[in-house]
């Protein structure tokens, strides 16, 4: 009989991208399960895409008081022989038993597979959704194959080129280097034949326009690019450097040499982009952003180059 697996990976892009090494372990710990992902929107492309899904179910995340909703979320996660939460939020623990408490791998009360204890509030991603697997009897992890994405046609751009990403998540400000630095960074990598290219969605066009306006050989590609394409970009980049964000986790993953800029605002032991293998980015850190100098990010850059 066919195990039917359900995978649970809902956001955010950062999160999704490091759980490129899980969705393969389980793939290659069910060769012949019919597994299915559970995601949000954003992601469903990607993961129609991606070679470790036979299914991919998108959650709209209905409020708790919207029965009927409720209702069509739970027929989606009944009927599985076996669930790997990824997510382990409050939320997707709450979908233990709406799926009728089958056998669980999560961190849910009453769940057959539990990772529980501290220690998980103390690892990075990666080690911690590999312990939550190898508890759920998944000992295998071999390297994720990104070839389905990496070899996408991608927008023609220079041989030497610089992957720079002066955006992050609106709501969180202090996540952002000052954008007169990027642009000051971006004549430096210039004037070094790395040509800026400044990635971003489309409401990133003004960090864009800032660069752009100190360095006009500056590409701008914000807004311009599908989530996939930006692994295909990423992949034929000499350097990858900005903000803790996603765009950050598709270069690391792809294996391009990485500088990560951190604040205070979040702990790069915790949630840094990862290279191939499990190898680390360069990381600059600073309580505040503002506080990290140009100079210092060059010279990161430069060393990678």
């Amino acid at each position: 009989m066919v195990p039917r697996i359900l995978v649970i990976r809902l956001s955010a892009l950062g999160d999704f991208v490091l759980s490129f090494g899980p969705f393969a372990a389980i793939r290659d710990h069910y060769p012949d399960g019919d597994i299915t992902l559970l995601t949000t929107a954003p992601y469903a492309e990607l993961a129609r895409s991606a070679p470790w899904f036979d299914h991919v179910v998108i959650d709209r995340r209905p409020a708790w008081w919207n029965l009927p909703g409720i209702y069509r979320l739970a027929k989606s996660l009944q009927g599985f022989d076996f669930v790997f939460d990824l997510q382990t939020s409050g939320r997707s623990s709450k979908y233990f038993r709406l799926a009728g408490r089958p056998k669980w791998s999560g961190i849910s009360a009453g769940c057959s597979h539990p990772q529980l204890g501290d220690a998980r509030e103390h690892m990075h991603t990666i080690e911690r959704q590999r312990d939550q697997l190898q508890l759920a009897g998944v000992e295998e992890f071999p390297r994720p194959d990104l070839s389905f994405l990496t070899d996408a046609p991608a927008p023609a751009l220079p041989d030497r080129f610089a992957f720079l990403v002066p955006g992050a998540a609106p709501q969180r400000p202090a996540k952002r280097w000052p954008v007169h630095n990027f642009a000051e960074l971006a004549t430096a990598l210039a004037g070094r034949g790395v040509i800026p290219v400044v990635i971003g969605g489309r409401g990133e066009a003004n960090l864009a326009a800032v660069i752009s306006a100190a360095c006009p050989q500056a590409i701008d590609l914000t807004g311009q690019t599908t989530m996939a394409q930006l692994f295909a970009v990423a992949a034929r980049a000499s350097v990858a450097i900005g903000n803790d964000t996603g765009p950050m986790h598709i270069a690391a993953s792809v294996g391009c040499p990485s500088v990560v800029l951190f604040s205070a605002d979040s702990n790069p032991d915790m949630t840094a982009p990862r290279l191939p293998g499990g190898g680390w980015p360069v990381v600059l850190r600073r309580p505040d952003l503002a506080q990290l100098d140009v100079d210092s990010v060059i010279a990161a850059a430069s060393a990678l180059v």
